[in-house]
């Protein structure tokens, strides 16, 4: 494999794909605008309201926006727990037996806060009914929830009332899922179908083998599941070996619909912010910022697996370990970049054979807090609340009070803004930390020195910012891991929300300032600069002396 027949591919990959988001952006991002702004509602819409008691109408303060959703998350995690225990006694469980109290617990909490971390294999531990009334639902719903605090956060931004309300939650989730999530995800299902993703309810299936032989392979609906695990940036795959299995992702065409999907909602909702504010250039600056950093992701990541060191990488051109050779590497690293860096969590190769450096970049694509260009609706509302420390570190700077889009960055803001930005690091921090020290931590980890610091890290890390990949040699399929990890997941997806629609109706409930001579321009190079720069700063001071422990140290040996 020589650089150039790995390389051109790739990167002719990589420019059809920002070819095809750049086309999707302009009429994608206006239509989630229109989505979330208009008054016109359909006649199924109207009566699902009359059904559940919604009065579409009526726009709820932060404290109820946040109410609602809670406890509509609640339910699911409740409800999806039970779906998992009773398993064994409902229809379409292939003969599985109900999961564990300590891993329903996690794959309950897991696929409600849109993380869809997997401690088990597909293939053995969910039936269909499992898999389509529980996994595949809560897919939908945990993305229309991110959707619906970014949004919530952006009215915040547009709007100047004093009652500080900021929308509805159950029609934002309502929306969501019927004009957004599920539309693109029926046709992309279709589109997967025609490129070989399976989809049926035979149990198994039967294939052909080499030397002529039969052999049954679990079957199931899997191109309904697969289209919105990338769509809605969840993650969790129908197999064990994710987008790696040909059942799931049978071939490049495929492999590069599931990276579009992925990308799709994130790298488009900029635009729905900019037209919400009614200042598009606020638009172009977040998904500058957004856009530079994920390509300068997925160049490190490639980068390191092609100049990864030793016999075998040598000999093989790159360090093809853990990869796909139906992929190949750079494409391999593409993904591996791009679902990290949007919490989405899929894999199409495995991330613990990654070289050192490689494995290294994968996981501070998650220490960025998810934001490059992150999950749906929850990496615009991360990228907000980082540029509002921009502008408040602007301030600082210049000796005025802060203010970002008209509405004044006080006390009371950035100590919210402040609490965000800690939640994550201290999930993963003090997980790792426990893990390491404590026995049944230390019992899962396979690989001693670095790397195994660099697994546990990896596992904290993707729990608390809801992505859900995982490297592959840490044994979590057990009740430590499984009630931890489940507790981080859990507190690094609600109490940033929380935060985030507590400062949404802040922002709502000021009146909103004309710019003046000396306003910060928030939508020229200086500001993307600074606000890129505020990434990476409040993420590399945070996790740098962590990492100098794992992949650093691992890449340097």
């Amino acid at each position: 494999m020589g650089l150039v027949d790995t390389v051109l591919p790739a990167l002719a990959q990589v420019g059809l794909l920002v070819a095809l988001l750049a086309l999707a952006h302009r009429p994608f991002g206006a239509y989630m605008a229109a989505v979330y702004t208009t008054t016109r509602r359909g006649r199924v819409e109207s009566a699902w309201y009359r059904a559940t008691g919604v009065d579409p109408d009526v726009d709820q303060r932060w404290s109820s926006y946040l109410v609602s959703l809670l406890g509509f998350s609640c339910v699911s995690v409740l409800g999806l727990y039970a779906l998992g225990r009773l398993q064994g006694a409902l229809p379409l469980s292939l003969g599985l037996p109900g999961a564990d109290p300590a891993g329903a617990w996690n794959f309950a909490v897991s696929f409600t806060t849109n993380t869809n971390w997997q401690w088990y294999s597909g293939e053995s531990t969910a039936g269909h009914l499992l898999q389509m009334a529980g996994f595949t639902v809560q897919n939908f719903v945990s993305a229309a929830v991110g959707l619906a605090v970014a949004v919530a956060l952006v009215r915040g931004f547009a709007r100047s009332r004093g009652d500080g309300r900021i929308g509805n939650f159950w029609v934002d989730l309502t929306r969501g899922v019927t004009r957004i999530l599920l539309p693109i995800s029926f046709l992309a299902a279709l589109v997967l179908m025609a490129g070989g993703v399976i989809q049926t309810f035979d149990p198994h299936t039967a294939t052909t083998t080499l030397t002529g032989g039969t052999q049954h392979l679990l079957g199931g609906p899997v191109a309904s599941q697969e289209a919105i695990k990338e769509l809605g940036t969840n993650g969790g795959g129908f197999f064990n070996a994710n987008s790696s299995h040909p059942f799931e992702n049978p071939n490049a065409v495929t492999n590069l619909l599931e990276i579009f999907l992925l990308l799709l909602i994130p790298s488009a909702l900029p635009r729905t912010f900019g037209l919400m504010v009614d200042d598009r250039r606020q638009g172009w600056a977040i998904l500058g910022v957004m856009g530079g950093l994920w390509a300068a992701l997925v160049l490190a990541t490639t980068w390191a697996e092609l100049a990864g060191a030793g016999s075998a990488p040598q000999a093989a051109g790159a360090a093809m370990e853990g990869k796909e050779v139906r992929f190949g590497l750079a494409t391999s690293a593409l993904f591996a970049a791009s679902t990290t860096a949007t919490s989405t969590g899929a894999v199409n190769s495995m991330h613990d054979s990654f070289t050192g450096a490689g494995g290294g970049t994968v996981l501070f694509a998650m220490l960025l807090g998810e934001v490059v260009p992150g999950g749906v609706g929850a990496g615009l509302y991360g990228m907000l609340m980082l540029a509002v420390v921009a502008v408040f570190l602007a301030g600082l700077m210049v000796g005025r009070t802060p203010e970002y889009l008209g509405k004044k960055i006080g006390q009371r803001e950035i100590t919210l803004v402040a609490l965000y930005v800690l939640v994550t690091p201290s999930l993963v921090l003090v997980g790792t930390a426990l893990s390491v020290v404590l026995a049944p931590g230390l019992d899962g980890i396979q690989e001693p020195g670095p790397h195994g610091l660099s697994e546990v890290m990896y596992a904290f890390a993707s729990a608390a910012n809801n992505n859900g990949s995982a490297f592959a040699g840490l044994s979590t399929g057990t009740p430590y891991y499984n009630i931890l990890l489940g507790l981080a997941m859990l507190l690094g997806r609600f109490v940033p929300i929380a935060l985030v629609l507590a400062l949404a109706g802040r922002l709502a409930a000021q009146p909103s300032l004309p710019a003046s001579a000396g306003t910060l321009p928030t939508h020229r190079p200086t500001f993307v600069a600074l606000l890129g720069s505020t990434v990476l700063v409040v993420a590399g001071l945070t996790f740098i002396p962590a990492l100098s422990l794992g992949p650093i140290a691992e890449a340097l040996s």
